[in-house]
């Protein structure tokens, strides 16, 4: 079969514009580079190297706006942020330490970190006595608060002034002599007379110490003295019982 040929007609350009040709082509006109930044500046440079040099010649932060100085040294302890103060709480514990005696004016300005701690205490001693009462113990230390406060508000009528923030704090700060009971405990036989004994003394310590703290915290609380201690006695006794039994 032969082969056949085709014929392609030339290319005509137009007047003006001449056909291109291998010289033309080799002066083609290069496209410009892309931008390069300054490499004078270092975080626009990409030469890590002079960056990191640059940068490191200088601390990067000299110090707060408008010229002061950063100093730690004012700020106040982290524990006095928190609202916590060791001195206060060693104080208020020195108090109801003396029964017979207690300074009611280290507990006007209320606080719950030593009850806290106090009820931590507590939880622990039984806890190592063999006994899981974590929930227990904090129930109880709700309502017995909640039940001080409404029962001496309700003797002392509009002229009560026990808030619930400060009754809570006195319960929890008097319950020292059951954490101390619920330690010695430890060493007694359970259910035993020598063990009930010892936590009448431990009772009658606390509740004395609770009456005299809201009596003289309170408006009026010399009329209701009795009332006061017998209700106190209640709560004591009720946390006594856990540890004896």
């Amino acid at each position: 079969m032969a082969n056949k040929e085709f014929k392609i007609p030339p290319v005509a350009f137009p007047a003006g514009i001449p056909a291109p040709t291998a010289t033309n082509l080799q002066h083609r006109r290069v496209p410009n580079p892309p931008f390069q930044p300054n490499s004078s500046i270092p975080f626009m440079s990409f030469d890590i190297g002079s960056a990191t040099a640059s940068t490191s010649s200088g601390p990067i932060y000299t110090g707060p706006i408008g010229g002061g100085s950063a100093n730690f040294d004012d700020e106040e302890p982290l524990l006095d942020e928190l609202g916590i103060h060791p001195d206060q709480i060693w104080s208020k514990i020195r108090s109801v330490l003396n029964p017979f005696r207690v300074n009611h004016t280290v507990h006007k300005d209320s606080d719950l970190s030593g009850p806290i701690l106090l009820y931590m205490s507590f939880c622990l001693f039984q806890l190592l006595a063999g006994k899981i009462q974590f929930g227990v113990i904090l129930g109880w230390i709700v309502v017995s608060s909640i039940f001080l406060y409404v029962v001496f508000n309700m003797l002392a009528g509009r002229t009560g002034n026990l808030d619930l923030h400060t009754c809570t704090s006195v319960v929890g700060y008097c319950m020292l002599p059951v954490v101390i009971f619920s330690a010695i405990s430890l060493f007694l036989p359970q259910g035993g007379v020598v063990a009930v004994a010892i936590a009448a003394v431990f009772v009658l310590w606390a509740t004395r110490a609770s009456t005299g703290l809201i009596v003289s915290l309170t408006d009026g609380g010399d009329e209701h003295h009795g009332l006061v201690a017998y209700a106190c006695f209640l709560i004591y006794s009720l946390f006594s019982l856990l540890v004896v039994f």
